[in-house]
Protein backbone atom coordinates (compact mmCIF):
# COMPACT_ATOMS: atom_id res chain seq x y z
CA UNK A 1 0.00 0.00 0.00
CA UNK A 2 1.29 3.47 -0.53
CA UNK A 3 0.76 5.52 2.11
CA UNK A 4 -0.15 9.48 0.97
CA UNK A 5 3.38 12.03 1.83
CA UNK A 6 2.50 14.04 5.27
CA UNK A 7 0.95 17.64 4.02
CA UNK A 8 3.49 20.43 3.53
CA UNK A 9 3.85 22.76 6.33
CA UNK A 10 5.91 25.01 4.78
CA UNK A 11 3.16 26.10 2.26
CA UNK A 12 0.64 26.75 4.87
CA UNK A 13 2.36 27.97 8.11
CA UNK A 14 1.04 27.84 11.17
CA UNK A 15 -0.11 31.08 13.27
CA UNK A 16 2.28 31.68 16.20
CA UNK A 17 1.18 29.80 19.23
CA UNK A 18 1.40 32.69 21.91
CA UNK A 19 -0.41 35.17 20.05
CA UNK A 20 -2.90 32.41 19.00
CA UNK A 21 -3.33 31.48 22.92
CA UNK A 22 -3.35 35.38 23.74
CA UNK A 23 -5.70 35.98 21.15
CA UNK A 24 -8.14 33.31 21.18
CA UNK A 25 -8.85 34.65 25.32
CA UNK A 26 -10.97 37.58 24.69
CA UNK A 27 -14.47 36.70 24.00
CA UNK A 28 -15.08 39.72 21.15
CA UNK A 29 -12.19 38.06 19.37
CA UNK A 30 -13.02 35.02 19.56
CA UNK A 31 -16.82 36.39 18.45
CA UNK A 32 -15.06 37.52 15.38
CA UNK A 33 -13.28 34.20 14.66
CA UNK A 34 -16.76 32.82 14.69
CA UNK A 35 -18.62 35.57 12.31
CA UNK A 36 -15.39 34.98 9.96
CA UNK A 37 -15.44 30.83 10.50
CA UNK A 38 -18.27 30.84 7.41
CA UNK A 39 -15.63 31.97 4.87
CA UNK A 40 -17.01 35.12 3.83
CA UNK A 41 -14.93 37.80 3.77
CA UNK A 42 -16.03 41.18 5.81
CA UNK A 43 -15.32 44.73 6.49
CA UNK A 44 -14.41 46.09 9.66
CA UNK A 45 -18.15 47.88 9.56
CA UNK A 46 -20.07 44.53 9.01
CA UNK A 47 -17.77 42.59 11.98
CA UNK A 48 -18.84 45.01 14.33
CA UNK A 49 -22.39 45.39 13.46
CA UNK A 50 -22.46 41.37 13.84
CA UNK A 51 -20.84 41.30 17.32
CA UNK A 52 -22.15 44.45 18.83
CA UNK A 53 -19.10 46.46 19.17
CA UNK A 54 -17.81 49.84 17.50
CA UNK A 55 -16.16 49.66 14.60
CA UNK A 56 -12.67 51.51 16.41
CA UNK A 57 -12.99 48.16 19.11
CA UNK A 58 -13.63 45.51 16.13
CA UNK A 59 -10.49 47.32 14.29
CA UNK A 60 -8.09 46.90 17.51
CA UNK A 61 -8.91 43.38 17.75
CA UNK A 62 -8.97 42.45 13.95
CA UNK A 63 -4.98 43.98 14.12
CA UNK A 64 -4.31 41.40 17.03
CA UNK A 65 -5.79 38.64 15.34
CA UNK A 66 -4.11 39.89 12.23
CA UNK A 67 -0.25 39.93 13.80
CA UNK A 68 -1.46 36.48 14.95
CA UNK A 69 -2.08 35.03 11.47
CA UNK A 70 -5.80 34.25 12.31
CA UNK A 71 -6.86 36.34 10.03
CA UNK A 72 -5.88 37.76 6.58
CA UNK A 73 -6.64 41.38 4.94
CA UNK A 74 -7.31 41.77 1.27
CA UNK A 75 -8.73 45.16 0.36
CA UNK A 76 -10.58 45.94 3.21
CA UNK A 77 -11.83 42.76 3.62
CA UNK A 78 -11.18 40.74 6.33
CA UNK A 79 -11.05 37.03 6.79
CA UNK A 80 -9.75 33.45 7.76
CA UNK A 81 -7.54 31.92 5.64
CA UNK A 82 -9.06 29.45 3.55
CA UNK A 83 -6.80 27.09 4.37
CA UNK A 84 -7.81 27.07 8.37
CA UNK A 85 -11.20 26.07 7.58
CA UNK A 86 -11.78 22.43 6.75
CA UNK A 87 -15.38 22.93 5.48
CA UNK A 88 -16.30 26.75 5.18
CA UNK A 89 -19.40 27.83 6.64
CA UNK A 90 -19.31 24.72 9.44
CA UNK A 91 -17.82 27.03 12.06
CA UNK A 92 -14.96 24.80 12.79
CA UNK A 93 -11.20 26.64 12.68
CA UNK A 94 -8.08 24.36 12.64
CA UNK A 95 -4.71 26.69 13.36
CA UNK A 96 -2.64 23.36 13.80
CA UNK A 97 -2.17 23.75 17.10
CA UNK A 98 -6.04 24.01 18.16
CA UNK A 99 -8.98 22.70 16.44
CA UNK A 100 -11.79 25.32 17.45
CA UNK A 101 -15.98 24.24 16.97
CA UNK A 102 -17.23 28.22 17.27
CA UNK A 103 -21.18 27.60 17.80
CA UNK A 104 -22.64 29.50 15.35
CA UNK A 105 -25.85 30.38 17.78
Amino acid sequence: MNADPPPDSSANPLPDRSRLISAIGNPVRWDILKELSAGEPLMVSEIAQRTGCSPTLASKHLALLLKAGMVINRRRLYQIDPHYLPKPGAAVVDFGHCLMRLNQT
